[in-house]
């Protein structure tokens, strides 16, 4: 009786362990970050042509690539991170730091992502192909030695923002505007400089074994930066809207205000809530921020559609 009862344990053991290695897998790839990847549309919906259907297939094969890619980085960085992360309050609880996901099928995982991501990008052309390329290899020279290197991990990181946005514009084969760029890299590094300063202020002394390169930064240092920046991005991004040639006699000036009231929410919930750590979660979760990208977003419709 005893064998029969043990017999039947086994089968129903190893489906929950299946269940629990599927779960912490699908909880790896990180899909609430694939909302960084909405930026390869971005070219697209200030270049006026977001009407033309021919663009919708290669800008969805480039979102598609890049979330196939940015999830392969993902598992690559929490399986290099694992000790790391065990030390961190949230990332301890990653499947891979928490021993959910064994280091080979991550890396496995990783893999087959890489392969799909670039053959969906290949897919979409040549230079998609070869961008794409080119975000997976400077996301993997950040894993292993950029990211412990001060300002370059800061930089390394708000390229990776840059590259998604170009890319955007590569596949639908519109003109990239300098000021876009430029407004873009401003953006990528505000983001990332209020998650260095939330990861530093919440981890205090236990934040170098999280992060070595945190040690060599300071808050007062990090204030400066995330000042000079964000002034910088205003700035760019008003002068963008004025020199604009998709706008109608400078009406893109009138997306200033909710891209200002976006701005200072961000400085607000990074300086006063303690927040920043996980961008995307604030514009999943933060009305504020949530609701200054939607009317942004729909200010840039009526102007370059409407009138």
């Amino acid at each position: 009786m005893r064998d029969k009862v043990g017999d039947i344990g086994r089968p129903a053991a190893a489906g929950g362990a299946l269940a629990r290695l599927l779960a912490g897998l699908f909880g790896s790839l990180r899909l609430k970050q694939w909302t960084k990847n909405l930026l390869v549309f971005a070219g697209l919906l200030f270049s006026g042509r977001l009407t033309d259907r021919t663009l919708w297939h290669p800008a969805a094969l480039t979102f598609g690539a890049f979330c196939l890619l940015a999830s392969a980085v993902y598992l690559l960085n929490d399986l290099h991170d694992r000790e790391q992360d065990r030390l961190h309050p949230k990332k301890c609880h990653r499947p891979i730091a928490a021993g959910l996901v064994p280091p080979a099928v991550a890396l496995a995982a990783a893999g087959f992502l890489s392969l799909a991501g670039l053959l969906l990008a290949f897919r979409s052309g040549p230079k998609v192909g070869y961008l794409g390329a080119g975000y997976l290899a400077l996301n993997l020279a950040y894993i292993i030695k950029v990211k412990h290197v001060p300002l370059l991990d800061i930089f390394s990181v708000a390229m990776g923002f840059v590259l998604r946005a170009v890319t955007g514009v590569v596949a639908v084969g519109v003109e990239l505007s300098p000021w876009f760029v430029l407004c873009t890299v401003l953006l990528a590094l505000l983001l990332v400089l209020g998650k260095r300063r939330q990861e530093l202020v919440s981890l205090a002394a236990e934040a170098t074994g999280h992060r070595k390169v945190l040690g060599r930064y300071s808050r007062v240092f990090l204030d400066q930066m995330i000042s000079i920046i964000a002034t910088a991005t205003l700035v760019s991004y008003s002068l963008y809207t004025f020199f604009s040639e998709a706008g109608r006699h400078h009406s893109l000036m009138w997306t200033i205000p909710p891209v200002l009231y976006g701005l200072f929410r961000y400085l607000y919930l990074v300086y006063q809530e303690g927040q920043g750590g996980e961008p995307e979660e604030l514009l999943l979760h933060d009305p504020g921020i949530l609701g200054s990208v939607l009317l942004w977003v729909l200010s840039i419709l009526v102007i370059l559609y409407f009138l």
